[in-house]
């Protein structure tokens, strides 16, 4: 063998040499890459499944939330329809003359003052009292009315917030 057939041998030897270790570098790569792909891959599928159920879980409460309010809306329209029945039907009372609204009238002469606490029943024994017109007793009840109204709608929105609000 003369030199130069030596020399283009070891350069063979040494060029099959590196294809061979480029091609086990290249291989080892593949695994891990394919190793990482793999734990990737799995990463990926637990964040989506706890996305999943954290969606499902938002999804119920947000349900139950709804029929939450959907109970209270119904009852403040159950309380304002009573509400708004009792006055029409006061008014009409009062239309009809079935009913009056008065006044107690302090009474200086007999030296009766007005009670102290509110009777619960129909007579004040010997307190004057004083009729009231009644155009004025419609306006009473309509002033009374709105604030009834006023008061309904407040219970609603503080109920509304208290839910939404934890």
């Amino acid at each position: 063998m003369t030199p130069g057939q030596i020399l283009a041998a070891i350069v063979l030897a040494m060029v099959i040499s590196a294809a061979g270790t480029w091609q086990v570098q290249d291989w080892r790569m593949g695994e891990r890459l394919a190793e990482q792909a793999g734990l990737h891959k799995d990463d990926l599928a637990a964040i989506s499944s706890a996305a999943a159920a954290r969606a499902r879980a938002d999804q119920v409460e947000r349900l139950a939330l709804e029929q939450k309010l959907s109970g209270q809306d119904q009852q403040h329209s159950k309380e304002l329809s009573d509400a708004q029945r009792n006055q029409a039907l006061l008014r009409d009372r009062l239309a009809t003359a079935d009913v009056r609204l008065s006044v107690l009238i302090e009474d200086p002469a007999s030296g009766c003052n007005l009670p102290a606490a509110p009777i619960s029943f129909g007579v004040v024994h010997a307190a004057r009292r004083a009729q009231l017109d009644p155009a004025h007793a419609q306006r009473i009840i309509r002033i009374t009315d709105d604030g009834d109204n006023a008061i309904i709608a407040l219970r609603a929105c503080q109920a509304y917030v208290r839910a939404i609000v934890p």
